[in-house]
């Protein structure tokens, strides 16, 4: 066998049981523990740049004309918006109608950031491996990300008051999280393009850069996802509660992209003409999550145990991903 087709095809679950594996090795060697400040500092400063990279990359090779939305944008916003809404709803009747619902709650909420949770940015990335439209998703990614900042500010308060936490401040919150990850990365590229086109021209042709630059960042978010779980008090029956609750939304998400895509899938005569795969474009779009998002508004807007579920959301599209890769490399 081929060493290096076998590691590049089995990257993501390589990535994953090394983040794994280093933070339980840390975890369980006292002598390590006092570089973990240090450590964590290099953390949250190397995730927010892989991002800021892969985005760049993505934009190095997308024509700014080939952003545009197309109708089924429209059908997979209406399913993560209306979905959350309703989940959100639901949890304002739960508590009128059973005041001390207590588990139930933080069980709806998991679903809610699993469900709203924006395209992540590695999507981009693995749709692009797997035959899909780049462009496309790409588009998605900045669509969703708007409606995020507009629903999470408008459903969230209802849900679960915070005092502090209104429509503007929350709306601000998020897009100062997410935005400049967004913006910049192709603001950047599409300047390189003007200004020097044969380095542009010959990053877009790293097709393969991004992929194992994000190798990188799923073992930095596999060591966050660990370090919850390890350090997490909650009773283990609703640890595997939030567990199931986060499985079942990422198989659902997937499934739903896939019979979106399937009516819409240009592969079959779709009306541009276009090669890519649009069932594979909408199962990435709605399945594979931004989970760092995830995590954090599930600790500052929601129940702060609903956090492991973005972190558990991570394990699941992962290992699909890396399943549909291997598929898609062998056949």
């Amino acid at each position: 066998m081929d060493i290096k087709k076998a590691i590049k095809d089995w990257m993501l679950p390589i990535s994953m049981t090394a983040g794994a594996s280093a933070y339980l090795v840390y975890h369980w060697i006292p002598a390590l523990h006092p570089a973990g400040p240090a450590l964590e500092t290099i953390v949250g400063i190397i995730q927010p740049l892989i991002i800021f990279v892969m985005l760049f990359l993505t934009f190095c090779r997308i024509e700014p004309k080939d952003l545009r939305p197309h109708r089924w944008h429209g059908w997979m916003l209406l399913v993560q918006g209306g979905l959350f809404t309703l989940l959100g709803l639901s949890i304002v009747l739960l508590r009128h109608l059973v005041p001390d619902c207590g588990e139930s709650t933080v069980l709806i909420e998991s679903a809610m950031v699993c469900l709203i949770c924006p395209t992540a940015t590695a999507a981009a990335v693995v749709t692009k491996k797997l035959g899909g439209d780049v462009a496309g998703i790409t588009t998605y990614t900045i669509l969703i990300n708007i409606l995020t900042a507009i629903l999470v500010p408008a459903i969230v308060p209802i849900v679960q008051p915070k005092h502090g936490v209104d429509f503007i401040s929350a709306s601000m919150m998020i897009l100062a999280k997410v935005f400049p990850l967004l913006i910049m990365p192709c603001f950047c590229a599409w300047l390189l393009r003007y200004i020097s086109p044969k380095i542009h021209s010959r990053l877009a042709r790293k097709a393969d850069l991004a992929f194992y630059i994000w190798a990188v960042g799923l073992f930095l978010a596999i060591v966050v996802t660990v370090k919850a779980i390890v350090h997490s008090t909650m009773p283990v029956i609703l640890i595997l509660s939030i567990g199931t609750v986060s499985l079942a939304s990422c198989i659902f998400q997937f499934w739903a992209g896939h019979v979106l895509g399937g009516r819409y899938d240009i592969a079959k005569g779709g009306e541009d003409g276009l090669k890519e795969s649009r069932t594979t474009t909408c199962g990435q779009a709605l399945g594979q999550k931004n989970t760092v998002f995830a995590i954090w508004m599930g600790y500052t807007f929601l129940s702060p145990e609903t956090s492991i579920a973005g972190g558990l959301y991570s394990i699941w599209h992962n290992l699909y991903n890396s399943w549909q890769i291997y598929r898609y490399q062998k056949h």
